[in-house]
């Protein structure tokens, strides 16, 4: 399984990927993976390579990705083409209009990619009093709720609890199940 993570510093795309990786070690898997920083600690660009399986290089080449979890709207669009035909999308999105571009529409349909857009902000200050940190969470709840990326909620949930700081934990806990929530609504 071949994931790319996106979006800007701060957001949380390298706990993402060690959730992700006490997974799969817990498994017995083997994980390689890689990160490009940008101006992260300025709110930049991140991108996080991360495989699971015998792979031997850490970064994905464009059209090799399983999944693509996307915790900015733009950051998303812009990393589609390393998606494989018939890849996933979780997009946390704060302007559902960009999809509705015809190029876009075109490029995903004929690319058989699923894309499932989450308001993540909004779900986030309606359920989470504004607090944007765990919206990795939320996209890795969405993410197991639909079934794709190779892991069940359970295993996310524990990897997250064991993971996150104490101070964290029981908020963290909350946005991973009200992102599967979410999702199942779709």
């Amino acid at each position: 399984m071949q994931y790319i993570i996106v979006g800007l510093g701060g957001q949380g795309i390298l706990f993402t990927s060690r959730v992700l990786g006490k997974i799969a070690l817990k498994r017995g898997e083997n994980t390689i993976g890689s990160e490009e920083h940008g101006m992260a600690q300025r709110g930049g660009s991140v991108i996080s390579h991360f495989k699971i399986g015998p792979y031997k290089s850490p970064l994905i080449s464009v059209g090799d990705a399983d999944i693509l979890l996307a915790f900015d709207q733009n950051e998303g669009i812009r990393n589609l083409h390393f998606l494989n035909d018939g890849g996933h999308s979780v997009i946390n999105v704060h302007k559902r209009e960009a999809f509705q571009n015809e190029n876009l529409k075109k490029y995903l349909t004929k690319r058989n990619i699923s894309t499932f857009l989450l308001n993540g902000y909004e779900i986030l200050d309606k359920h989470m009093g504004g607090n944007y940190l765990f919206l990795n969470v939320l996209i890795l709840g969405a993410m197991s709720a639909l079934g794709i990326g190779g892991t069940c909620f359970e295993e996310i949930e524990e990897a997250v609890s064991s993971l996150s700081p104490v101070k964290f934990r029981e908020d963290n806990l909350r946005a991973l199940e009200l992102g599967r929530s979410v999702a199942h609504g779709s």
